[in-house]
């Protein structure tokens, strides 16, 4: 660890660092941060254990560049961010490192968020809907967003009515759909896809998770008919039809 710090320190030394480093500042450097974050998580879905190696090491130099940044700012250190880290861990686990009895995971969950929601209120937050990151991919957010309205009681029980709530937000993009109205069609393909995580969630599916399956799918799908065709020229020169001939004929040789 003292390697790599010293290696981000050299990095963004303003006469003998790197340029491209030394420009830098936290807004620049949060995409890259949120990149390597999907890029870890797609070797942990391929199963690839040399790339999750590798895509660790750079989440981890994210964490460090922010960490250098904020040090030559004087705000905080990396030693600073290790131990915020470590007094949290120990104090949201006082099952581990104290005398508190957890029943099971479940209960842990619960025990987890009264700690969050607890320290969200020394913050000076107090409404459920505070402390959800703005940044945070739509889906995961959705699913955050419902969940903490959960707790104040405010979700169906069963994922019926979140069918029957689609089966309405359908209806509502048809209607804006026929009156012209973007900004109207817009809103309700916000609100249809804030029901189809809803639904997900109700069922006990991770939609990023589902999307992500389905976004595989279908790629792979697509090479297929590609390769079929004779390449992309050769598949852009057909119909719709003849094109979704290869498809339903691709489909049903998986």
């Amino acid at each position: 660890m003292k390697r790599l710090l010293e290696i981000m320190q050299r990095l963004r030394d303003p006469e003998h660092g790197c340029p491209w480093d030394v420009q830098q500042d936290f807004a620049t450097i949060a995409p890259f941060t949120i990149e390597e974050a999907y890029e870890v998580a797609d070797a942990i879905s391929r199963g690839d254990m040399d790339d999750l190696r590798d895509e660790l090491g750079d989440l981890l130099f994210q964490v460090v560049f922010h960490a250098q940044m904020a040090g030559e700012q004087g705000h905080f250190d990396f030693d600073d961010v290790h131990s915020s880290v470590c007094e949290k861990m120990v104090r949201r686990h006082p099952h581990v490192f104290a005398d508190t009895e957890i029943a099971d995971a479940q209960h842990q969950t619960q025990v987890w968020e009264d700690y969050k929601a607890e320290e969200r209120k020394q913050k000076g937050e107090h409404s459920l809907m505070d402390g959800i990151p703005t940044g945070m991919a739509e889906l995961q957010r959705a699913t955050k967003i419902q969940k903490r309205a959960a707790k104040a009681g405010f979700d169906w029980e069963t994922p019926e009515p979140v069918l029957e709530k689609f089966d309405e937000e359908l209806a509502e993009i048809r209607a804006a759909m026929d009156a012209g109205d973007r900004q109207a069609m817009e809103d309700e393909v916000g609100d249809l896809l804030f029901v189809a995580v809803n639904l997900a969630r109700k069922l006990g599916i991770d939609p990023g998770s589902a999307l992500r399956r389905s976004n595989a799918k279908f790629e792979r799908r697509f090479r297929a008919i590609e390769k079929t065709a004779g390449g992309q020229d050769a598949l852009a020169a057909m119909d719709l039809d003849a094109q979704e001939e290869l498809w339903q004929n691709i489909k049903e040789s998986e």
